[in-house]
């Protein structure tokens, strides 16, 4: 018979390792109220020192013109919708310079950060749903389009194919030679060479946004509503599981100079900063 103590003594040997495992949380630092368009993707802009927000303002797969881009400050307190606009179904967002560029239903659309105008418009031929964008540190650009599987690479406006059969994929990051993506529940890095290797699996298959800390370690949202902190070797803890409330997650920004990660919540139409303790 097992005697009490050894089941006091398990219970706490258990509730040891989950502590020792889970190493970080998110605190709530402020939330803006619900005036948004379907907000789907956060940009943390260090040079501005604002976010950016892409607002879909309509179906996620129609070309309709109603899509737009705000800015918050870094306080969440001041908010200027429409900062531009004239954009179809705007989801995940980069810089590179003074220009930002966005991820728009079959094309990137190039926005001068300082005028707000677009200066223009690059078509990706046989796009479906581009979803994500990242840049690396020499301006090249890299867009996921989710329904064809396939990543492109722009380089000085040419566009090529970077890699394909990856259906679904969505969140990039480009970090030095290496370009991470999630696809369904995986994310993957991809060096130079473009070989292939998985650093975390058996995430939610709606995985969003990828940003990386000051520690080298990942974090990852996904859509339906719950973010991983995934560490460099793999292991990952759950920071944020808000599926019960029905409240999305989708594309993340990060400020890793104050470790304020800014999550867009899609249909309930606005954005929180949580700090990364």
């Amino acid at each position: 018979m097992v005697s009490f103590k050894s089941i006091l003594c398990q219970c706490l040997l258990l509730s040891a390792l989950f502590t020792q495992a889970q190493n970080h949380t998110l605190v709530k630092a402020w939330e803006t109220d619900s005036t948004f368009k379907v907000p789907e993707s956060v940009l943390y802009s260090p040079e501005e020192e604002i976010l950016f927000i892409s607002n879909i303002d309509g179906k996620p797969n129609e070309k309709d013109l109603k899509g737009s881009i705000s800015k918050i400050s870094l306080d969440g307190k001041r908010i200027e919708h429409n900062w531009a606009i004239n954009l179809s179904a705007p989801k995940g967002m980069g810089i590179y310079g003074n220009k930002l560029y966005v991820a728009d239903l079959n094309e990137v659309v190039v926005i001068d950060i300082k005028t707000a105008k677009t200066i223009d418009r690059v078509p990706i031929t046989g796009a479906i749903f581009l979803n994500d964008i990242s840049i690396d540190k020499t301006g090249t650009i890299y867009v996921s389009d989710s329904r064809t599987g396939i990543i492109h690479r722009i380089k000085n406006n040419q566009v090529s194919k970077y890699m394909d059969n990856k259906m679904n994929v969505n969140g990039l990051l480009a970090v030095d030679d290496d370009l991470y993506l999630a696809v369904k529940d995986t994310l993957w890095k991809a060096d130079k060479n473009k070989m292939l290797s998985v650093i975390a699996t058996g995430m939610d298959e709606s995985t969003d946004g990828i940003v990386q800390t000051n520690t080298k370690d990942f974090i990852v949202s996904c859509w339906n509503g719950i973010i991983y902190y995934v560490k460099a070797d793999g292991n990952k803890e759950i920071l944020l599981d808000s599926r019960a409330q029905k409240i999305n997650t989708a594309d993340i920004g990060f400020d890793p100079s104050k470790n304020v990660l800014y999550v867009p919540t899609f249909f309930k139409n606005n954005v929180v900063a949580y700090f990364l303790k």
